[in-house]
């Protein structure tokens, strides 16, 4: 018999409607999207009247979530950043001479004095003072390798060293550089989701490409540029112990230290210690604040071990100066009145609250561990994202226009209720990118246009096989029902493939290529649902009214 249960009806229908209300939003865009930007606002700064009557556009009780827009269609700014790893090599060799110099002076009798050559960057060169005791020096420093953690470095030590002559030579191994290199961009791509979320963006899209490339698409953003600004520092934050301070800008710093300008007093360089006391890395905390002289500032906090390192040295060298250090330029360089516990400070200079707001998210989201070039970069309008958007709606409205005309001209009042269901069908798939915050890029509406082509496969194979069984003189609702069954194989089948297609293409595509199989993936779910379940209720129900003697398809 052709019927349908009552609780199989309140499924379908109820699916149906919660589909479209979660739709509804996209429809009234721009007042559900600065209700939500209203409503972030109050979150991280407080309500305002303004703030209040903006977020009072769409009801709370409504459903609010939209289909993000992409780079294409809203407009935004690109970058593709290539990251220096080669820093992190250099880094991670010079950071070993505190623990070489240590482990060497405890059998200074034996090995003689310690002295650290000049070497390439990557390199750390020692001279021992007694050669003959080489065997015994390289015991005790290669003491401080580590093993690689990894399955591919099994065996291996993050550090090799070898000897020449009175000298120790000391590098990473290959195996700790694929190590460290995997762990640069993991983090690279940490702190770069950090900063760009902290400013407020919607939906950005920042994956990596290649080995050493990151690919960074904000969408909204007024101009690359003001992305690169955020991005291109590294917002390493140092806190050295100062030798002195000179106008000459090139004076010679000596062994060990470093020459570094003063931000806010221009021809002054301060002469550094090349290790630091703290660094940005042990902080757990930026804030901006104001100073006792109401000027814009910073507050930071450090974690235990930071805070305890800056409160032994500032109890050790009471009177001296000491040098905040921001990306290779002295901030600030105070002298330490007394001792600082508790592991918290603040950062003053000639900021404006702008520049103190960024610089606490730049501290907060914390250093990037290496330089990055920018190898391009671009500033899409939004009046080409307009453009993108208008063109995808002509091309959706002639798509679908001409998919219902065919429908209807070619099946009558079964075309009706495909086209009826090919309308739920769009609303349904506008449903599920809003629930899951997809992104809808210029290829995704490429996918829902396809979809709508392809939704009335499944309702075209129904209908081909009712007109057969009508022919073998079946009744009306005993061909109906045959119609369904016997499509359902191949209509399964079919959509099984495709959807297997944009699985693939989605795993192993990116950017545009998976929003076009997102948006198929989920039109072959949906038009599936459509086809069996809803223009089969449609006819169920117009047939339980009319009960027809015969019917025509």
């Amino acid at each position: 018999m052709l019927q349908i249960d009552l609780w199989k009806r309140i499924v379908i229908w109820g699916l149906v409607a919660i589909g479209l209300l979660m739709a509804m939003p996209n429809g009234f865009y721009t007042r559900v999207e600065t209700r939500n930007d209203a409503l972030i606002a109050i979150e991280k700064s407080g309500s305002t009247p303004d703030l209040q009557a903006k977020a009072a556009q769409w009801p709370d009780y409504l459903p609010s979530s939209l289909v993000n827009l992409g780079l294409d269609l809203r407009g935004g700014a690109h970058l593709l950043a290539e990251v220096q790893v080669a820093d992190v090599y250099e880094a991670r060799v010079a950071g070993m001479w505190p623990a070489v110099r240590d482990v060497l002076r405890v059998e200074r009798d034996v090995v003689g004095g310690v002295r650290r050559l000049d070497s390439p960057a990557d390199e750390l060169r020692v001279r021992i003072a007694k050669p003959e005791a080489m065997d015994r020096a390289l015991k005790l420093v290669r003491a401080l390798a580590q093993p690689v953690t990894t399955l591919s470095g099994v065996g291996s030590n993050d550090i090799e060293f070898s000897a020449n002559g009175d000298v120790i030579t000391m590098v990473m191994s290959d195996a700790e550089k694929l190590v460290s290199d995997e762990l640069t961009i993991a983090r690279s791509l940490e702190i770069i989701r950090r900063r760009v979320d902290e400013v407020g963006t919607r939906e950005p899209t920042i994956q990596r490409q290649g080995t050493n490339r990151i690919l960074i698409q904000v969408p909204g953003l007024g101009s690359a540029q003001e992305l690169k600004d955020l991005l291109g520092s590294t917002a390493k934050l140092e806190f050295k112990p100062v030798v002195g301070q000179t106008s000459d800008a090139d004076a010679s710093p000596g062994a060990r230290n470093e020459l570094l300008p003063s931000l806010d007093q221009e021809g002054l360089y301060y002469i550094v210690e090349e290790l630091p006391v703290v660094t940005g890395e042990e902080l757990v905390d930026a804030q901006p604040t104001f100073d006792q002289n109401g000027q814009p500032a910073v507050n930071f906090r450090f974690n235990p071990a930071g805070g305890r390192k800056f409160g032994n040295y500032t109890a050790d060298n009471i009177g001296s100066p000491f040098a905040i250090v921001l990306d290779k330029e002295v901030i600030s360089a105070p002298t330490i009145q007394s001792h600082i516990s508790g592991g918290s400070g603040i950062i003053t200079g000639r900021f404006t609250v702008e520049e103190t707001t960024k610089l606490a998210v730049l501290l907060r989201a914390g250093a990037l561990p290496a330089k990055m070039n920018f190898l391009e970069e671009r500033t899409i309008g939004p009046e080409l994202g307009q453009d993108s958007i208008d063109a995808g709606k002509i091309a959706a409205i002639v798509a679908g226009v001409g998919v219902l005309v065919f429908m209807l001209l070619s099946y009558g009042l079964f075309g009706l209720f495909a086209d009826i269901a090919l309308i739920i069908n769009v609303g349904l798939i506008f449903g599920l990118l809003s629930m899951i915050g997809a992104t809808l890029t210029l290829p995704g509406i490429a996918g829902i246009v396809l979809t709508v082509g392809m939704a009335v496969d499944a309702n075209v194979l129904i209908f081909e096989r009712i007109k057969e069984e009508l022919k073998s003189a079946k009744g009306p609702a005993r061909a109906i029902e045959l119609g369904y069954e016997k499509a359902l194989s191949a209509i399964l089948d079919a959509n099984i493939t495709t959807l297997i297609t944009a699985i693939i293409l989605f795993v192993m595509g990116s950017g545009p290529v998976r929003g076009f199989a997102i948006t198929l993936g989920l039109g072959i779910m949906t038009s599936v649902f459509t086809a069996i379940f809803v223009t089969r209720l449609l006819v169920v129900i117009w047939f339980e009214r009319r009960r027809p003697k015969t019917i025509e398809v």
